[in-house]
């Protein structure tokens, strides 16, 4: 299976152990945007307004190609500041693009409390409590 993984920058520490174990079961895995470089943005946030929303835009449209070429979206949601399993705001429209294309949608861990959650509840998502060998 072709697998897109989505996160916080926050989580990408954690995906070189989870990217392994997921090749290792054969599947082909794309990695976040930005994954190489995470200071990317703020970069483009230096620049000012206009630049980084011209490169935001740019970014969330990318993920929608990336999307539509993957079988599956694994998200990585994890704590963060206080939150428990966390899903940003750019997770969340990577989530619904997913749901938008009929793809899987796998969740790390369960889903997080919060004004997104029947939103997150009605993209069907797959919960595989951190067993990364449920996906198939």
């Amino acid at each position: 299976m072709k697998i897109f993984i989505i996160c916080s920058k926050n989580f990408y520490d954690k995906i070189p152990g989870i990217e392994k174990t997921l090749e290792e079961n054969a599947h082909i895995i794309t990695l976040p945007n930005c994954f190489k470089d995470p200071a990317t943005e703020g970069r483009f946030r230096d620049l000012g307004r206009e630049e980084h929303s011209k490169w935001k835009a740019e970014k969330l449209r990318h993920s929608s190609d990336v999307i539509e070429n993957n079988d599956a979206v694994l998200v990585l949601n994890f704590e963060k500041n206080g939150m428990s399993n966390y899903i940003g705001g750019a997770t969340f429209l990577e989530m619904y693009d997913a749901f938008r294309l009929s793809k899987k949608i796998f969740l790390y861990n369960d889903i997080p409390e919060g004004i997104l959650k029947d939103e997150i509840i009605g993209f069907n998502p797959i919960l595989i409590g951190g067993d990364l060998s449920v996906i198939n």
